[in-house]
C-alpha cells in the first residue's frame, strides 16, 4: 500500500530495545500503521505479549547533508519515544555519527541530538532539550551542512552543532520504538503517534 514512497521495518523486527536488552518492542508496521484522511497513524499498543512499534522511511535513498522536515503529534504515553534520525548509511556507528530530532519519550520533551563524527561512543554527542511536549502539532526541522546542524521546531531554532558534525552520506528513518531501560510500557497503554507529512531536500551549497 505504501511501497511506493515507504520503505518499513519487517513485521516482528526487534527494535532497540529489544535488540539490546532483551525488551518485547517490535516493529510490527501491519498492526501498527494506518492512513486516514491524509494523516498516517501509528497505533502503539500491546499484543500477543509484544510491544508493537513501527520504523518508517521515505524512499530518498542516502543524501549527504540536506534539510529534513516532518508535521507531527503523539498522545503522551509512557514507554513508548520517537527516534527520528539519520543514520549513516555506511552502518558503521559511533564512528560516522547520528542525528536525532524529534527524539524522546511520548511523555517526556522533545530533544535533538548530534552524535560527533569520529566518536567512540554513543554519549559522545551535543544534545538540546526543548522543553516542549509531543501532545500538540509539531514541525521538526533538520538543517544539515557541511560543519553544521541547526535544529528548529515550530520555526524555532532550538539548537545548533559546529563541531565534528557528521560527513557522510544518511539514510531518514523514523523509529517509533521502545524505551531503553526499566520502563517498558503497561500491556495496557495504546498511544497514537500522527504524521502529517514529511519534507526532505538536497543540499545545495
Amino acid at each position: 500500500m505504501y511501497g511506493s514512497r515507504w520503505g518499513m521495518y519487517y513485521d516482528g523486527l526487534k527494535d532497540t530495545a529489544g535488540s539490546n536488552e532483551g525488551a518485547p518492542g517490535r516493529y510490527y508496521p501491519s498492526k501498527v500503521i494506518s492512513v486516514q484522511g491524509g494523516i498516517l497513524n501509528e497505533r502503539l499498543h500491546t499484543e500477543d505479549g509484544f510491544n508493537m512499534v513501527a520504523g518508517i522511511s521515505p524512499k530518498i535513498g542516502a543524501q549527504l547533508y540536506g534539510r529534513y522536515s516532518v508535521r507531527f503529534r503523539a498522545d503522551p504515553a509512557a514507554g513508548y519515544k520517537t527516534s527520528w534520525l539519520l543514520w549513516p548509511a555506511s552502518a558503521v556507528w559511533p564512528r560516522d555519527g547520528e542525528i536525532d530530532f524529534p527524539e524522546g519519550g511520548l511523555n517526556d520533551i522533545i530533544y535533538a541530538f548530534t552524535h560527533k563524527q569520529g566518536a567512540t561512543s554513543g554519549a559522545d554527542q551535543d544534545a538540546f532539550p526543548t522543553g516542549i511536549g509531543y501532545n500538540a502539532w509539531h514541525t521538526a526541522t533538520i538543517e544539515w551542512s557541511p560543519n553544521r546542524v541547526v535544529y528548529t521546531l515550530d520555526n524555532n531554532i532550538v539548537g545548533t552543532s559546529t563541531s565534528r558534525v557528521p560527513n557522510t552520506p544518511m539514510n531518514w528513518i523514523l523509529q517509533t520504538e521502545t524505551c531503553y531501560g526499566n520502563c517498558q510500557p503497561a500491556s495496557t497503554t495504546v498511544a497514537n503517534v500522527q504524521i502529517d507529512w514529511v519534507a526532505a531536500y538536497s543540499y545545495n551549497p
